[in-house]
């Protein structure tokens, strides 16, 4: 399959079965990231997979958050906490930080967005759905899990990966023409 007809059927997959990821999957989705572009190859990124005993309390994690969160609105917690029950594996995926350097910093979290949009094309050729989340019960604006995952205090939650195998086909979605998006100079 061409780059462009993968980059055509990228979509976000929210719902998943909840059938295990084989390790050859998960392997292929995480050597795809290392190919991403990074500045002065200094390969940023580190993935945490989550799955078995650390799913149950991410989940746990997750659902405290969503209380705190939500505390008049239980349907919506109840909702939100499907997403994470219903997600056979969690990749919690970090940039390291440059200390006094925040150009580089930032440089380092582009090169962890290519790494996830890597995985985004590869999951879709492996007939795997995947949706990156930063907010929500992806917790990633959230100090829990940086210690959840035990990140060291030099890295930044760049996205949490919810993948799985698509429970249902996701529709496409329209999108504006890059003609309207550019300006030639």
């Amino acid at each position: 399959m061409s780059v462009i007809s993968l980059l055509q059927q990228r979509r976000a997959v929210r719902n998943l079965k909840p059938d295990k990821v084989e390790e050859a999957k998960i392997q292929a989705l995480l050597e795809a990231a290392v190919l991403a572009p990074n500045d002065r190859l200094r390969e940023p990124w580190h993935f945490y997979v989550i799955q078995g005993d650390a799913k149950e309390r991410y989940e746990a994690m997750a659902q405290q958050y969503l209380e705190q969160r939500f505390p008049t609105k239980p349907n919506l917690v109840a909702e939100s906490l499907k997403v994470v029950t219903s997600t056979p594996l969690v990749i919690v995926v970090t940039s390291d930080r440059i200390a006094n350097d925040e150009a580089s910093s930032k440089d380092n979290e582009y090169a962890v967005a290519c790494a996830i949009h890597s995985m985004w094309l590869a999951a879709g050729e492996l007939g795997l759905g995947l949706v990156w989340r930063t907010r929500g019960v992806g917790l990633v604006h959230d100090e829990r899990m940086h210690r959840f995952i035990g990140s060291p205090a030099d890295r930044r939650v760049v996205g949490t990966l919810f993948i799985g195998y698509p429970a249902e086909e996701t529709p496409t979605t329209a999108r504006t023409s890059s003609r309207e998006k550019t300006t030639f100079l």
